[in-house]
């Protein structure tokens, strides 16, 4: 091939052609591309926005990461190894963050790192094993402590004690009943659009609910966007504590708002309403986040207290065990029902003796 055979016009530079009298040459050059370091901080910053919607959790997000970059010490990095990773779940864990804890931060740091491995940012990814958490005790609200501190929020808002009880009768999140309008209640329904999990879902409403999502005849005005919308998170959030306080309950960690979304749990699951019911109640994604208030479903149980009570040797217990619920055909003896009599099959004749047979 001559230099004249070597035509360079008109190729982008991607592309070198080459030509010769019979057949023409295209030979396609992939781009190097070259990967700098980033901060964990500077790769959160280009990529916040488009991984988190605006909100709780993209504020508690930014706190995580920006706890992470500071453990790092703000080290640059174009590579993000196993051993960097086990560092940092390690320092974390000297902190006194819980496996739980620790499973929220790495979760968001996986979500960041992937994202950036993606777009080209980094070129290599540790793997994220999550942490063995532990089944914490649920606190939930007694009919007592409901009506004490019920009556503490509505002596310092009419608007908060609406709310109150809305979230307690519905176990939505605080955030899901802020967002709703008016448009979201439909006759005795209420929509949930705004959700954790990006899944919708409808549940009936109380009769308590349908009377405090109704505006207090006294309201001025031009009419708010929805039931709840004069309120803030922050402003229901201090009119909580004040209550609290005010009712015994402030030194309790575990009495935040949050706490009524279990208190609803908990009544369903004692109340017989089965598992999965309850999980599309509260919107769960997953049913193991619903098992957390398994163990409160106890009334199927009680029948083992009348066995284990039993005497042994008992025959009348003995007798009674055959209508148990939980007898079992390989412990519960069972007779054989009899056939009922009835008239008895003829007997079959004898073959008449050829002598004694007639020609009719």
């Amino acid at each position: 091939m001559t230099n004249e055979a070597i035509q360079e016009g008109g190729s982008s530079a991607h592309f070198a052609v080459f030509s010769s009298q019979n057949s023409n040459f295209r030979y396609t050059f992939n781009k190097i591309r070259e990967v700098k370091s980033h901060r964990v901080g500077e790769l959160f910053a280009a990529y916040r926005d488009i991984l988190w919607d605006d909100g709780r959790h993209k504020y508690n997000v930014s706190s995580f990461i920006g706890e992470i970059d500071e453990i790092l010490l703000g080290d640059r990095f174009s590579t993000f190894d196993q051993n960097t990773l086990d560092n940092l779940i390690g320092t974390l864990r000297q902190r006194g963050n819980s496996n739980a804890t620790i499973n929220r931060k790495m979760a968001a740091l996986s979500k960041l790192l992937r994202k950036a491995h993606k777009m080209g940012d980094i070129h290599s990814l540790p793997e994220f094993r999550r942490q063995k958490e532990r089944a914490g005790r649920i606190r939930f609200l007694e009919r007592d402590e409901e009506a004490r501190l019920f009556a503490a929020i509505r002596g310092r808002s009419e608007d908060a004690y609406r709310l109150s009880v809305f979230l307690v009768d519905s176990g939505c999140r605080l955030g899901e009943a802020l967002g709703l309008i008016w448009n979201d209640i439909q006759e005795h329904r209420v929509s949930f659009w705004i959700t954790k999990s990006g899944r919708s879902r409808t549940i009936p409403m109380t009769e308590r609910v349908k009377e405090v999502i109704k505006l207090p005849p006294n309201t001025e005005g031009r009419r708010p966007k929805g039931p709840f919308t004069k309120l803030t998170q922050a402003q229901y959030r201090a009119i909580w504590n004040e209550a609290k306080t005010e009712v015994g309950l402030g030194a309790d960690e575990q009495v935040v708002p949050h706490i009524l979304r279990h208190t609803c749990a908990s009544r369903l699951v004692q109340g017989g309403i089965d598992i999965r019911r309850v999980q599309m109640w509260l919107g769960h994604q997953t049913l193991s986040m619903t098992m957390r208030y398994a163990h409160l479903a106890t009334n199927d149980l009680d029948g083992c207290v009348v066995v284990l009570e039993k005497p042994r040797g008992d025959e009348a217990s003995s007798r009674s065990a055959e209508n148990c619920v939980f007898a079992s055909p390989l412990t519960t003896p069972t007779s054989v029902p009899r056939k009922a009599k009835g008239p008895e099959p003829a007997k079959a004749t004898s073959k008449r003796s050829k002598g004694n047979s007639r020609k009719v």
